[in-house]
Order: structure tokens, then sequence, then C-alpha cells
């Protein structure tokens, strides 16, 4: 009963959120610092899915403010 544009929103989301659970978070520094690699695939395809910038995702999911 759900219209078909509503599923392809629901598994976009859906997809955009596995995709961010299979990232590869590098710590330094005994886990005081973090960073994503630029070229990691799986950033780019959760940002192209909910149509966020690449560099402001990698920079906040890296940040607490």
């Amino acid at each position: 009963g759900v219209k078909e544009s509503h599923q392809m929103t629901i598994f976009r989301i859906i997809a955009a959120i596995l995709h961010l659970g299979n990232l590869k978070i590098q710590g330094e520094r005994d886990g005081e610092v973090c960073s994503i690699s630029s070229e990691d695939e799986h950033l780019s395809s959760f940002c192209s899915l909910l149509g966020v910038e690449h560099n402001q995702m990698q920079h906040w999911l890296c940040h607490r403010k």
C-alpha cells in the first residue's frame, strides 16, 4: 500500500545506512583522532544516495562539534 516513489526513498535511505555501516574509520593517537579515507567507496555511495557533500560528511563523521 506504499506508493512506488515512497518505496524508492525508503530503499535509498536504507541503502545509505548500510553503506555507512561499512565505512572504514581509522583511529589515531589512542582514539583521540579519527579519519576516513577520501577514496572510501562506501562514503561516496552514502553521499550520492542522500545528496550530501562528500567533504562535509567526511569531516563531520570524525568531529563531535
